[in-house]
């Protein structure tokens, strides 16, 4: 869940805007003279494989793993999930290894009917299980969350009811649109490149 006292992103994945309104509003974030200054990233992707709604986290990082950047790393993929059971561990082990890290925090999330297929981009740390009454650590500078279905009665049965599709077309948007981010960043030389990549691209990018 994302904190909902930061100002808030909302981007329809469905639209054909959608990754370069996502790529902008992270270059945007990644280069706000408000945020510490950081030496590391670290992408911590929260969930479950255990329940669809709830997989969204650990796809990104199964999807994010093969990144070789020396300064950028993952937490949270499908075969070493981050989830209720040990986020304040993996939180306690960032801080005792990573000084002037930068976190960004990947969660999928319920919100309203209207809302479900978007994903979110906020300043600001996110709550994790905020959504079906766990109380975790907040974490995060930057936040992403993917609304994958409603909130209301029973939100663990609904997340378990989710439809696959809607995770993965978000799973898609965040992997390609992080790893053309952090290309760019990395990679200065190709900082020429608009924004509305060439759909080749994009799949290359997701892969």
């Amino acid at each position: 869940m994302i904190n909902a006292q930061q100002d808030t992103k909302y981007i329809d994945v469905n639209k054909i805007s959608a990754f370069r309104e996502f790529t902008s509003a992270i270059t945007t974030l990644l280069d706000d003279h408000t945020l510490p200054d950081y030496d590391n990233i670290i992408i911590v992707c929260i969930g479950t494989d255990r329940s669809t709604g709830d997989s969204l986290g650990p796809l990104v990082g199964y999807k994010l793993s093969t990144l070789r950047y020396d300064n950028v790393h993952i937490l949270g993929t499908l075969d070493q999930p981050v989830h209720a059971k040990n986020l304040e561990e993996n939180y306690n082990y960032i801080k005792e290894n990573y000084r002037n890290a930068l976190i960004i925090a990947i969660d999928a999330c319920l919100g309203k009917m209207n809302h479900i297929g978007y994903v979110t981009i906020t300043k600001g740390p996110l709550k994790p299980g905020a959504g079906v009454n766990k109380v975790l650590p907040e974490i995060g500078h930057i936040s992403i969350a993917g609304i994958v279905n409603f909130s209301g009665y029973l939100d663990f049965l609904v997340l378990q009811n989710t439809r696959l599709s809607v995770v993965m077309k978000m799973t898609d948007l965040i992997t390609s649109g992080l790893k053309y981010v952090l290309w760019k960043k990395y990679h200065p030389r190709v900082t020429n490149i608009q924004l509305n990549t060439s759909p080749q691209l994009q799949t290359q990018l997701q892969s």
